[in-house]
C-alpha cells in the first residue's frame, strides 16, 4: 500500500521523523488526487475515493493543511477537503480544526473562486469575521475595491457586529489603492458607531496611509489622537513619513519618545529610516551620527542601512568614502548587492567619470551580479547628458539581450537627445523599436518623437502613424502635442488637416500656443483664408474664456498689416463689427 510506504520507520529524531511522515504522505495524497476527477467536489462514490481511503487512518489537521497548501488546482484542494470532511468509515474521529478552513479559503481566494468559497464557509458556519477580512483582500489585491466595501459591511451585519478584522481589511485595502479620504470615512464611521475599538493596526494603516498621500500633518494627527500605545511599526511609519518630507526635526521627536519607553526602542529600521532621510538632505554628519549611536544601542546595520549612507556619500559626489564605507560593509560580514554599486554609478557620473561609470557596470556583470534597470538607466541617462546616443543605445541593446526590460524614461532620454540632435530618423526607429527591447512607449516618448517630425517638412504622414498607435495604446493627445500637428500641417502647406485638427483642439477644450497659431496664420493668409483665421478666433474667444484672446489677436493683425491682408473683421466675441455673427 501506499501509505504504508511513506509512513516506514525513519532512524532520524522523532520531531524530524514526524515532519518527513507527514510531507511524504502529503506527497502521496496529492499524487493519489491527480488520479481523481476534480469537477466532482462532493464525492460520494466509494469507487471514486477508494484510492484516498488508505489514507483516512493518518488524516490529521496538520496533514491537511499541508496536502491543501500543495495543490496547484483548487478544485483538488476541494476535492480533498469534502472528502476528508465527510470520512465514511472515520476511524480516529477526525474533524476539520479552524486552521483547515483558513487553509481552503487561502487556496480558492487565490484563485478567484470567490462563491464556491463562501458557500463552504457559509454550509460549515464558519463565516466570521476574520474570514470575511481574507475575501475584503483579496478583492482588494484584484482591485475591486467596491466588492470589498461589499463584504464589510456584510461583516458589520454579522452577529454582534464586532469586525475588527474586516475594518483593518478594508483601511489596508483602501490605503493600497490612495482612497486615503474614502479610509477616513469609514475609519470616523465606525469610531461614531462605536461597532468596534481601533487597535494599533488600525491607526498605523491610516497613518501608512496618509504618509503615503504625503499628508503628513493627518498622519500626524492620527498618531497623536491614537487610543492605543503606538508600536515599534507605527513610530516608523511616521518616522519615514516625516523622512520623506525633510522634516528630520520631527522624526527625531518621535525617536526621543520611543527612547522614553522600554517596549519600543530605536531599531534598524528606524535608525536606517533616519540615516536615509538625513543623506538626502545632504546632512551626512548627521547620517553618521546616526550610524555611531546605532554601535554605541548594540544595534547591527544592514544592507539598507550601508546602501542609504553611500548613497548620501554619492550624492554629494564623495566616491572615494562611499567606496570606503562598502568596504566597512563588507568587513563587517555584510555582502553589497546591486543598490549598493548603483549608488556609486550614480556618484562616478555626478563627479563626471563617465567611463569609470561605465567600466563598473561591466565590472559588475563580470562578478556575477544582475544590474537592473535602475543601475543601466544611471550610466543610460549620463550618456544622453552627454550626447552620447549611441552608446546609450547600445546600452539598451545589451539590457534587453540580458533579459532586462530597460526602464521608459532611459528610452525617453534617448530619444530626447537624437531629436535636439536633428537625428529624427533615428529617433523614429527606436519609437518604433521599443516594445521589441522590452518597453512599451508612454505619451513622453511619442510626444518627443512627434515634436520632432512636426518640425520637419514632408513627415506628416509618419506623424500621422505615430498618433494612431499612440491612441491605440490608451494616450490621449494633449494641447502640445495638437499644437506641433497644426504647425507641422501648416509648414506642409496641407491646409485643411491643419484647420480639421485646430476643431478638433477646440472640442477637446485645448488652447493653440503662439507659435503654432502664427504659423497658421501664415499659412491661412498665404492662401486668402483670413475669413476661416477669423471664424475660429472668434471659436476660441467664446469657447475658451480663460485665455488672453488679445495676444492672439495681435500676432493676426501684425501679419495682416506686414502682408496687406485685409477682409471684415470679427471682434474678440465672435461677432463682425457690425454685431453679426460670422
Amino acid at each position: 500500500m501506499m501509505a504504508a510506504r511513506t509512513l516506514a520507520n525513519t532512524h532520524a529524531s522523532p520531531i524530524a521523523s514526524h515532519i518527513a511522515q507527514l510531507l511524504s504522505t502529503a506527497s502521496a495524497i496529492t499524487s493519489c488526487l491527480q488520479t481523481l476527477n476534480p469537477q466532482n467536489p462532493n464525492p460520494t462514490s466509494p469507487t471514486s475515493t477508494s484510492p484516498l481511503s488508505q489514507f483516512a487512518p493518518f488524516l490529521s489537521p496538520n496533514l491537511v493543511i499541508e496536502v491543501i497548501k500543495s495543490q496547484k488546482n483548487p478544485n483538488h484542494g476541494l476535492f480533498f477537503f469534502n472528502w476528508a470532511s465527510n470520512l465514511n468509515p472515520n476511524p480516529n474521529n477526525y474533524f476539520h480544526s479552524h486552521l483547515c478552513y483558513v487553509a481552503i479559503t487561502d487556496l480558492l481566494l487565490s484563485h478567484g473562486l470567490f462563491s464556491t468559497a463562501s458557500s463552504l464557509l457559509e454550509s460549515h458556519g464558519r463565516l466570521s469575521d476574520f474570514s470575511v477580512a481574507k475575501f475584503i483582500k483579496a478583492y482588494g489585491d484584484r482591485g475591486n475595491i467596491r466588492e470589498a466595501i461589499h463584504w464589510f459591511h456584510r461583516a458589520k451585519n454579522m452577529g454582534s457586529g464586532r469586525c475588527l478584522f474586516s475594518c483593518n481589511a478594508i483601511l489596508g485595502v483602501l490605503v493600497k489603492g490612495n482612497r486615503i479620504m474614502l479610509a477616513r470615512a469609514i475609519f470616523d464611521q465606525i469610531v461614531k458607531e462605536g461597532l468596534v475599538k481601533p487597535d494599533v493596526y488600525t491607526y498605523t494603516t491610516m497613518i501608512r496611509g496618509y504618509c503615503k498621500m504625503g499628508m503628513i500633518e493627518n498622519a500626524k494627527n492620527v498618531f497623536d489622537e491614537m487610543g492605543c500605545k503606538p508600536n515599534l511599526i507605527t513610530c516608523n511609519t511616521m518616522i519615514n513619513g516625516f523622512g520623506k518630507k525633510g522634516l528630520m526635526e520631527s522624526a527625531m521627536k518621535i525617536v526621543d519618545q520611543m527612547m522614553e519607553t522600554e517596549d519600543c526602542m530605536p531599531d534598524t529600521v528606524t535608525y536606517t529610516t533616519l540615516i536615509d532621510g538625513y543623506c538626502k538632505r545632504g546632512e551626512l554628519d548627521e547620517a553618521m551620527k546616526c550610524m555611531d549611536e546605532m554601535a554605541s544601542r548594540n544595534c547591527e546595520p544592514n544592507v539598507l542601512t550601508y546602501n542609504a549612507i553611500i548613497y548620501g556619500l554619492c550624492l554629494n559626489g564623495n566616491v572615494y568614502e562611499a567606496k570606503r564605507m562598502m568596504t566597512r560593509m563588507r568587513l563587517n560580514g555584510l555582502k553589497d548587492d546591486v543598490a549598493t554599486h548603483t549608488c556609486i554609478l550614480k556618484g562616478l557620473c555626478v563627479v563626471g567619470k563617465l567611463d569609470d561609470a561605465a567600466r563598473l557596470l561591466k565590472e559588475m556583470v563580470g562578478l556575477g551580479m544582475k544590474p537592473d534597470a535602475k543601475a543601466y538607466g544611471v550610466v543610460v541617462n549620463e550618456y544622453c547628458k552627454m550626447g552620447k546616443a549611441d552608446d546609450a543605445i547600445s546600452l539598451l541593446k545589451e539590457m534587453k539581450g540580458r533579459g532586462i526590460n530597460p526602464c521608459v524614461s532611459s528610452f525617453n532620454a534617448v530619444l530626447r537627445i537624437l531629436v535636439e540632435s536633428g537625428k529624427r530618423d533615428r529617433a523614429a526607429l527606436l519609437l518604433k523599436q521599443m516594445k521589441q527591447l522590452g518597453c512599451s512607449p508612454n505619451c513622453l516618448s511619442y510626444s518627443t518623437v512627434i515634436d520632432g517630425l512636426c518640425r520637419a517638412k514632408g513627415r506628416m504622414h509618419e506623424v500621422e502613424e505615430f498618433v494612431e498607435e499612440m491612441c491605440q495604446n490608451g494616450h490621449l493627445l494633449d494641447a502640445s502635442m495638437y499644437s506641433w500637428l497644426v504647425k507641422g500641417y501648416c509648414e506642409d502647406g496641407n491646409t485643411d488637416m491643419a484647420v480639421r485638427v485646430f476643431h478638433e483642439m477646440l472640442d477637446m477644450g485645448y488652447v493653440i500656443n503662439l507659435e503654432s497659431f502664427l504659423a497658421f496664420v501664415k499659412e491661412l493668409l498665404s492662401k486668402e483664408k483670413i475669413f476661416e483665421v477669423e471664424k475660429l478666433l472668434g471659436e476660441m474667444s467664446r469657447r475658451c474664456p480663460g485665455i488672453d484672446i488679445y495676444k492672439y489677436r495681435r500676432i493676426l493683425d501684425e501679419h495682416q498689416q506686414s502682408t496687406g491682408v485685409q477682409e471684415g473683421r470679427l471682434g474678440c466675441n465672435g461677432t463682425d463689427g457690425r454685431g453679426y455673427g460670422g
